[in-house]
Order: structure tokens, then sequence, then C-alpha cells
């Protein structure tokens, strides 16, 4: 392909033959430019089969025009093979369907692009379940891990994908269908021939462990093997044919599980345990060490874990197992788990430890490259200690980590992949940690394949003979080199097309702090490393991330694809006009800004934060859409109402339809949603009626004629400062007027912030204010500044921050704590605006002063006791919560009220400004039916429905009719009448 009209060419001829999609724009190429690996190459074009004759179709046209081929599922690849320059085939939109499963003879019929999971879950009501479990569980695919020959941690248990593979459908490069099986079933002409010439050097050329990944598994052709031609097959990394449908085998499921962790003192001393426990038939031997665990993590003492889980029939079976491996390992301490809830939670630990990696301790950069070498299990603690070795001698780093029972290792190090030495010093590794593999007996690759990464240090493993005849096996199977060129024979250099070399050497210029990134914004697009958890289309429990992604199923939606776009802008060469890119626009379009990724996201990418970045580059001096003025700049708005008391006014005309619809129409509101109520008394106003002006100014408006004084019966408690947000403020004081009855009912002083700025005496002191000092001060009100920012406005949003400030600063000189009942503006306070006013100590001192409503009372009313209320509590935590601000105080409190039952995870889809946004109704209302409207009505009658974030109690009445409630409403009512004070 050498110029425009050969690609506008190939692209007509690709739509003419195909049903499919069939994509070249600027999006589809840039979301495929990269796997989860270092690499990077540009395609053409984006193909997405409907069916075999589809990908008969794509491959004839590409033939014809000598364009390479490279079949893609999940693209969480870590070696490169699922990137290419050709056209790659996307198999995950259509060509993804479980079609039949055979309980009776435990087997079913899967396309490529069938998550695992989804047949995990189709398996599972029959006592079954498909072997191999790699931790991308969620998203990768059945074709990739065929591909990929992809393992897990069960594999000591039912070893890699070729062990579960029946029968495979292919079409190879020139469109032959081939059913491969046994005895030589399918075999492309020639294929016997090559191999029958062979027989010596396949039975002697591959080392014998049980994670031999590497090259092409032609010792499966052997005779004495039964001549798989569908288990030589797997691993051959989209190269030699394109997979269309497999005929997989399942294995029964223990009917309970339980899970031992073993503490060791070090990684090495439980490398040298692992294989003396397989004697006892573990399902899975993990190993981790200190370096990748959570501070929090709830493990026993050491330095390094094991994670033996067995089976059994029941659940005292699977114990007594666990505890006969435990009596059996020389071990520090040790924990066995039979909860299935609390088995997931360490699981997770484990999971999450391919994106935690990517970060050192003290948030250096660390990459893949040397990820799954594997060698004999009964010579991993020797490996180690040599590898350990090496690592020293280049300056290096890593934490491994993976698949002890098996002797295969996953490592993340901190190569500099961004400067010539560095990438030079990366070579020079990789040559000698091959070496090093290659004398331990060991693979190059134990699981995720060759690929770029591997391919080309091959023949230190094999040889160069048994590297030749890879070459004639592709030769055999794919004359015209079209599939996946560059991986595994005739390979690239391990490093070319290195994904970081098209950034910027110097970092741009940007509003946030990024502190996290050392103020790089390219380095906190570089946090993406494709491990794509956000692509995972159910997560039942706490997880938020990533709610567009699973209401639209497009990857341009999803966190991982928003990060390839970011990093294809920064590279100027796909996305070629920067900020201003509409294509990096209406991806970031549909981001809920809900933050789930900061937290759920395995390396922290924070896509919200990076949106209100691009929105304010991309909008620099042009005119906005209309919903940043009326939903970005609210605090404006509802102030001027609550100033001229309007708000009655206001509601009768949103009453009545026509003018409604107008007002939406100019506001840029979806037509769908109904326009909330603006209270008719403010918060503020309500408090100045309840609690006259303290002469003395011991309130925290120091006598300023506001009324912001002390509560009314709060006597010695400590003060707490409480946060009049918008939202509370203006359209639901009725969660204010709560959490001053409950707050002081525990006994704590309460004050509202300050909304004059006469400078000097801390709130609270008792000391009054001179006239003339009133007169010269400046009036204002506190504002986190969320809906600017959520809308990019980043210049106003540092302008009310440091107003804000101004007004805070007798806050900060006290030692009271600030009170936000409302998650979204606690988390802004807690994490936006630090990061946004970086320049600025009082914004991290006003940070940490923050407080949730839970917490408050936890920390400083700790002998309080709740009302006791014994409801059951429906209802979802609120999306900044889970991700910034933590729940575990509310699950305290909720647990001392006597309120049982968990709160649902995900996203409400209201999200702020995002739910109400002319063309996002029916994402938003896709994203609530995920977990939280189908939690609320499947909750018994008598629950009590918790919602502390105005969106979220917004979002339930407007689509299910159902009033939700703040925890300080619920705790207020439960208080009873006369209770105000203890």
């Amino acid at each position: 392909m050498t110029d425009l009209r050969e690609a506008r060419e190939l692209r007509a001829g690709l739509r003419a033959a195909l049903r499919g999609e069939v994509d070249f724009g600027t999006t589809a190429r840039a979301l495929t430019t990269m796997d989860a690996s270092n690499y990077r190459r540009v395609p053409f074009g984006v193909v997405a089969p409907r069916d075999a004759d589809d990908v008969a179709a794509a491959l004839s046209v590409c033939r014809t025009y000598g364009v390479p081929v490279v079949p893609r599922g999940g693209g969480t690849s870590i070696a490169g093979q699922a990137t290419g320059t050709g056209v790659v085939l996307d198999f995950t939109r259509h060509m993804n369907r479980l079609l039949s499963l055979d309980p009776r003879a435990r087997t079913a019929v899967v396309q490529p692009g069938l998550v695992l999971d989804r047949l995990q879950e189709a398996a599972a009501p029959h006592g079954l379940r498909f072997g191999p479990d790699p931790s991308t569980h969620g998203r990768c695919t059945l074709g990739g891990m065929i591909g990929n020959n992809s393992c897990g941690s069960h594999s000591v248990a039912w070893g890699t994908t070729a062990d579960s593979v029946r029968h495979l459908t292919v079409l190879t490069p020139r469109g032959e269908r081939l059913p491969l099986g046994r005895g030589w079933a399918g075999a492309p002409a020639g294929l016997r021939e090559l191999a029958e010439g062979e027989l010596a050097r396949l039975r002697t050329g591959f080392p014998d462990l049980p994670r031999r990944i590497s090259g092409y598994a032609l010792d499966a052709l052997l005779p004495e093997r039964g001549a798989d031609v569908a288990r030589s097959f797997c691993g051959s990394e989209g190269t030699l044919g394109v997979l269309t449908e497999a005929v997989v085998d399942l294995v029964r499921a223990p009917r309970a599980r339980a899970l031992a962790v073993l503490a060791y003192a070090d990684e090495t001393g439980a490398a040298e345990a692992a294989a003396g426990l397989l004697e006892h038939g573990p399902l899975t031997v993990e190993g981790m060490a200190a370096d990748l665990v959570p501070a929090a993590a709830d493990l026993p003492r050491g330095g390094a874990w094991l994670f033996v889980e067995t089976g059994g029939d029941t659940e005292g079976e699977a114990r007594a197992r666990a505890e006969t491996i435990v009596r059996a390992a020389d071990v520090l301490d040790a924990l066995v788990v039979t909860d299935p809830a609390q088995q997931r939670t360490l699981w997770r630990i484990r999971e999450d430890a391919s994106g935690t990696a990517t970060r050192m301790p003290d948030g250096t950069e660390a990459w893949p490259g040397w990820e799954d070498c594997a060698v004999p299990p009964a010579r991993l603690g020797a490996y180690l200690r040599d590898f350990r070795g090496l690592l020293a001698e280049h300056g290096l780093r890593g934490a491994p980590y993976g698949h002890f029972g098996d002797g295969c290792i996953h490592v993340r190090i901190d190569f500099d992949l961004l400067t010539g030495p560095g990438v030079a010093r990366f070579r020079r590794f990789s040559e000698e940690l091959a070496g090093l593999v290659v004398a331990h007996g060991g693979s190059l690759s134990g699981e995720h394949g060759d690929g770029q990464a591997r391919a080309e240090l091959l023949p230190r493993m094999y040889g160069p003979d048994m590297v030749a005849l890879f070459e004639r096996v592709k030769g055999v199977w794919d004359p015209d080199d079209l599939l996946n060129p560059g991986m595994l024979v005739r390979p690239a250099p391990l490093d070319a097309n290195l994904r970081f070399a098209v950034l910027p050497s110097k970092p741009v210029d940007v509003a946030f702090g990024y502190p996290s990134d050392g103020g790089d914004f390219s380095a906190a697009v570089r946090r993406c490393v494709g491990v794509a958890k956000c692509r995972t289309a159910s997560a039942p429990g706490p997880a938020v991330m990533c709610p567009s992604f699973r209401a639209t199923g497009e990857e341009e939606h999803s966190t991982r694809g928003r990060a390839r776009l970011l990093h294809e802008m920064l590279a100027g060469e796909l996305v070629t006009d920067g900020w201003r890119s509409t294509e990096v626009r209406d991806a970031l379009d549909l981001c809920l800004s809900c933050k789930g990724c900061r937290s759920d996201c395995p390396v922290g990418v924070d896509m919200a934060t990076y949106k209100a970045e691009f929105l304010h580059h991309h909008y620099a001096g042009r005119r906005r859409p209309a919903a940043h003025y009326a939903m970005g700049r609210l605090p404006v708005w509802l102030g001027w109402v609550a100033r001229t008391r309007s708000a009655g006014v206001l509601n009768a005309l949103a009453s009545v339809g026509p003018l409604a619809r107008v007002a939406k129409r100019l506001g840029g509101i979806a037509g769908e949603r109904e326009i909330p109520r603006v209270a008719g008394e403010t918060f503020t106003r309500w408090w100045r009626g309840r609690s006259p002006v303290v002469p003395s100014g011991a309130g925290a408006g120091e006598g300023d004629g506001e009324g912001d004084g002390e509560g009314g019966g709060a006597g010695a408690g400590d003060l707490v400062v409480l946060w009049p947000d918008t939202f509370t403020e203006h359209l639901s004081p009725s969660v204010g007027q709560a959490a001053v009855r409950v707050l002081e009912a525990a006994g704590l002083r309460v004050a509202l912030p300050p909304t004059l700025r006469p400078g000097g005496r801390p709130v609270g002191d008792g000391r009054s204010r001179s006239a003339a000092r009133l007169l010269t001060a400046r009036r204002g009100r506190v504002c986190c500044g969320l809906t600017y920012i959520s809308t990019g406005q980043l210049d106003h949003a540092r302008a009310v921050l440091r107003r804000t400030l101004d007004l805070m600063e007798p806050v900060l000189a006290t030692d009271a704590p600030v009170v936000v009942l409302e998650p979204s503006c606690a988390a802004a306070l807690r994490t936006d605006a630090p990061e946004l006013l970086h320049d600025d100590p009082r914004a991290a001192r006003l940070a940490a002063r923050v407080r949730t409503f839970a917490e408050a009372l936890e920390q400083y009313a700790p002998d309080w006791t709740p009302p006791a209320l014994d409801r059951p509590v429906t209802g979802q935590t609120h999306c900044h919560q889970h991700a910034v601000l933590g729940d575990a105080a509310d699950r305290r409190m909720r647990d001392a009220a006597g309120l049982t039952g968990e709160l649902s995870g995900g996203c409400c889809g209201l999200a702020g400004n995002f739910g109400f946004e002319k063309g996002h109704y029916e994402v938003s209302a896709a994203c609530a039916e995920d977990q939280l409207l189908p939690a609320v009505r499947e909750a018994p009658e008598d629950a009590v429905v918790l919602a502390d974030g105005f969106s979220c109690r917004t979002q339930l009445e407007q689509l299910a009719g159902v009033r939700g409630r703040h925890l300080a409403e619920v705790l207020a009512q439960g208080l009873g009448s006369g209770s105000a004070a203890p």
C-alpha cells in the first residue's frame, strides 16, 4: 500500500465485500494502535466481520492489495501481537457468541470474540467451567486465549488453553476452511510431510515444562501425541490462520473452595516452597511479594505469599485439604478462607497485580517486556535469585509475581523507554535475561506469547535450526506472509515500534498539577498500559469503572479507549489537531466523570481529570456548548435565584410544558429530563432563622450579618464546619437540616463557613469584630468549583476556589473539620482542588480537613450511638465516594444503626451535569439500569433507599419514582422529636 488512492480502493473493496463494519477513520485506527504491550503500530483500518464469510472476504481483499491482517480480540496481549500496520479484524463486536453448550459432553462451541466470563457464566449453572482463567478473564476473548495459548491461575489443575481445545475451524490466508483436530485433521497441504521429515527435531528440541508457550507447538504433531493440528495451532499468535469457531472442553468445577494464604519471609522462600505443594493436588499455587500488596490488605504477616486454592464437594472437605497444605508448608503464618466474598477480595489483590506492577512504590513507571518467563517449578527459587541479581547489575527494579506452581513469573521492570540510552539498556538486559532463562531450562514466554517482545530472541532458546523450521511452517500455512507479519518468525527488533517514542519529549502546558506523574500530562496518559479492566462488561459489587463502556459496549467509550486517543493526540501523527481534536472530544463526551477509574483501574488512570483538562484547552477562546453555561455555572444562576427570592416563580415556569421545553433547548438540557425544583428557602436562610447571630463573633461567619452562628443547643462539643454545597443549599436543604440535627445530637458544635473575610481571627474564637473591619470585608460564598471543573472551565474553577480559600482562612487557622454532605463536592475539595491549585498550599490544607458526614461522626463523636433503625437498606454508594473518599465509615455507621444490607456499585448515570445534557439521556438511563435500578426494584418493601448524592436521588426520582435519602436524613428521622441535642 503506497498511496492514499490505494488505501481508498482497499476501503471501498472491503465495504463492497463485507456485511460487517469497515472503519478507516481516525478514531477506529487510534483505538487499535496498541495492545497491553510496549509497542505501537498504526493500522490502515479496522474491520468487524459478522461471520466467517466476512472473514474470508476480508482476507481475499487484503491479499489482493498485499495488506497484512491482524486478528484481534480484547487487545490485552502484552507482547505486541495484537497490533499491526494493515487491517485489524475486531471479533468482539459481532463474532462474540456462545453457539452451544453440551453439559453431558462437557463441551462448548464458541466464536473467537466471546469474552471468557460469558462462557463461565453459561457453564456455571451446570457445575462446569473453562479451565484456564487469566487475570483478564472479564475482557479477554476465547480467540485471543487460543492465539496466545493462555493459562491463568488454575493451570496447575487444568492446564493451558491448548489442553482444553478439542476442534478449531480456521480460515487460511488464501481462504481455505480447515477443521483442525487430532490425527492430522485439517492440516494444510505440506504440513504433515514437513513434520514427518523432522520427527527427531520435534522430539528433542522442546524443553519439557508446563508453561512452554514460546514458538510454534510443533511437538503436538508427533504421532505419539496424536498428530493434533488443533493443539499445534494454539499459541500461533494469529500468524498461521484466522480462527472462526472453536469446540472447547469444560471441566467440573468444585462445589466448594477454600483459599489458603501462606506467608513467607520473602519471594524466594515462597518460590522454593511452591513446587513441594503440587503433590497435594491444589487448584492454584500463585505467588506475590509485599511490594505489590496494598498496605491495608488483610494478609498473614510476612514478606511474600502463596495463594493456594483447594476444592471439594463440601466446604469442610475443601477446608480440610487447605489445612493439610498449611501443615505441609513451612510458613511464617497462614490463613484459610472459605467465605466466597472474602476469597474474591483476596483474589482481586492478585488479579490487579498486572496493573499495580506498572508503578514502583516511589511512583516510577515500570513496563512489560519480560512479563512471563517460565522455568521448571523446582528451579524457580534459584531462577528468582539470579533474576534479582541481573536486575541489580543493570540498575533496574521489578516486582515479580505470578504462577509459582508452574514456574511462571510475571514482572514489570522500570526500564527507561523514553531515551536512547534507556532503550539500549532495555535491549542489553533482554538479551542477557534470555540467556538466563535458557540456562535454567525455561521458556521465554510462559503465558502471553512471544510477539515482538521476545520473538527476536527465540534462536537463543531453540537454536537457529528450530527457528528455521518455524519459518518453513509459517510458509506452509501462510505463503504470502499476510497474517501478523513480524511476529514469531522474521520478527521486528524488540526495541522497534516502542509506543513511547512518538510522545512529546517535554511536558506539555497543562492546568492540573498531576502530582503523581511529576506534573507531566504525557506521563499521566502513559498510565494506561492496556490491561483493559475498564472493558469488563459486568462487575457486581462495589466497582464503578467504566459505566459508559458497560452502557455502549464501545471501546471508544472505555477508559482505555479514551486514553489511547489522548496518547495519539499527544503523538500528533494520527490525531493531528491536538487539543482541538473532535475525535478526542467525542470520545470524552460520554465520560461521566465518575472517577471510577481513579480507584478501579489498577494503574489509577483518572479520566475525569483528563477530560476536564482536555475541555479546558479544547474550548479555550471558543464558544462552549450551551450546557456548559447552563449547568457548568449552576452556582451563579442559583445564587441569583436565592438573592432575588424567585424560586417560586422559576418552579412555576418550569412546570409549564412549552416554557420548560424552550428553557431546556436553550440550556442544552435533554428534553426527556425534568428540571429539578429549586427550594423556596435555602439551607443558609433556614440556618439564620433557627440560630440568631452570635454577637460575640463566636460563629463561623464572624458576626457578618448573615446569621452564620453556632447551632442552637450545641455546647462544649467539638466544632465542625458544615459545608453548604450548591446542591444542599439550593436544591435539597432538607439534607443540611438533617445533618445539623444529627451532628448536634452527637454533641458537636456546628458552624457554617464564613461569608465575609475580615481577616485575622480564627473561626469560633469568641472575639468580636469592629464595624469598620466588617465594612471593608468582602462578601462571598464558599464553593468547591465542581461544576466548573466537570465542564472544563478551569480558569473559572481556579478563581472560585481561590475566593473560597480566602473565605476559609479563619477556618484553616483552627482544628475544625469541614463536613461536606455532597460526596462529589467532598471529592472535588479533597482531590481536584489541590491538584488544580497546586501552587496554593491552602488547598492541600483544606483538603486534609474535609470529612464526609459519617467520618465526622465517627472521628469527632466516637461515643455517640446512632438511633436503632433496624431496617434493610438499598441504593448505591456514590461513585465519587467509592473512588476518592471511601465508604468504610458509612458502613460502620449503618451497622451501628441497624441498617442491614449492601449498597450496589456502579454509577447512577446522572453524574452531575452529564445525564442532563442533550444527547446523553439513553446512556444515562442505561448506566442506572446496570446496578442501581435493579437493586432498588429487588429490595424489600420496607428498605430504606440510601443515596447521598443529589444526582443519585434525582435519577431515582426521575427514572423509578423512588425517593432516595441521604444518610443524615435517615438518622435524623430515627432521632425522634425533641432529641436534637444530647
